[in-house]
């Protein structure tokens, strides 16, 4: 456990100097990719060795480096590119907060703001190019879970989901895709969304999503059937969900229904990942993950029911609500 930000540091190391690049026309040598890179050949060598026992590399007998297919996730550009969550990750953004773990334990309060005087989005608002790898940083740690989401749920009798906080829309049109029925309404913040059209248009789904902008601290779309929160309601403190909740509650039609989606955390000393990234939510936005049990009492709180937790094939679940 005490060495495991090692490999983690390695990895990011490996990103910023965009090693994977170096050699995705083919294997190369530790100086021909130092010439590249701009680094100490020998040393070079030594870290490429190490990458390699780390199965991100392979050395062969002339000494040449080539990408396994776990290193091709580190390419720029490629489908299922690993590389901006890297840089996410094993960053600086995350581990600004966590160097202040132990501000955050004796105040609560997070250990990002205490290290930039910003709250974590209003910074990604001031930091154009990091908040386009923070949203695509999403998409790929979050990847598994749109098409588990979609199986899991059954969204077809609905008739418009609103996708609050949806980013570019990759969980609103996986789900469209899989379900005919239902259209869709995704809502965030203008930088947030600019993106997004391009996304939507790839997939098919230009005519079945509206894009609308706007801050949910202040309102949400009228008229939705569901209002989809998904890893929305980890971030910020309980009475700024209450807030945002209580603004789909106004929002939605008669009938409507709130859509968690989140990882539940299990009770007792079970293991998950939610429970790492418990932290994480602790000393980066502020927020924090639940077990069944704390999103009852918060969904009472904005005047909802807990009506039932759907497990899927992820580390998420989707906690459904319908108003009290």
């Amino acid at each position: 456990m005490a060495t495991a930000h090692w490999a983690s540091h390695f990895l990011y190391t490996a990103v910023e100097l965009k090693l994977a690049d170096c050699v995705a026309a083919g294997p190369q040598t530790a100086e021909e990719i130092a010439k590249t890179t701009a680094t100490h050949a020998p040393s070079l060598y030594r870290f490429l060795r190490t990458l390699a026992s780390l199965g991100l590399f392979t050395e062969d007998s002339e000494h040449r480096f080539s990408l396994t297919a776990l290193g091709e996730a580190l390419r720029t550009g490629v489908p299922g590119s690993m590389r901006a969550t890297v840089i996410i990750m094993a960053g600086k953004i995350l581990n600004l907060g966590l160097e202040n773990l132990t501000y955050s334990l004796r105040t609560g309060q997070t250990g990002f703001e205490k290290a930039t005087g910003l709250q974590l989005f209003d910074w990604l608002a001031k930091h154009p190019e990091e908040a386009s790898l923070f949203s695509e940083t999403m998409v790929g740690f979050h990847g598994a879970e749109p098409a588990a989401v979609a199986a899991a749920y059954d969204f077809s009798d609905l008739g418009t989901i609103v996708d609050v906080g949806g980013a570019t829309g990759n969980l609103l049109t996986t789900i469209l895709g899989r379900h005919s029925k239902p259209r869709g309404v995704l809502f965030d913040l203008p930088h947030v969304v600019a993106e997004a059209p391009a996304l939507i248009a790839s997939r098919g789904m230009a005519d079945r999503v509206r894009v609308e902008t706007g801050s949910f601290f202040e309102r949400v779309p009228e008229g939705g059937d569901a209002y989809m929160l998904s890893h929305i309601i980890h971030d910020w403190s309980e009475e700024q969900c209450v807030t945002i909740l209580g603004h789909c509650r106004r929002a939605m039609k008669p009938g409507g229904r709130v859509l968690i989606i989140e990882m539940v955390l299990p009770a007792g000393d079970t293991p998950h990942p939610g429970k790492m990234l418990d932290m994480i939510m602790l000393v980066a936005p502020g927020g924090q993950e639940r077990t069944e049990a704390e999103y009852r009492g918060l969904l009472q709180k904005a005047g909802f029911r807990l009506t039932r937790v759907v497990p899927t094939e992820s580390a998420v679940s989707v906690v459904e609500a319908s108003l009290i």
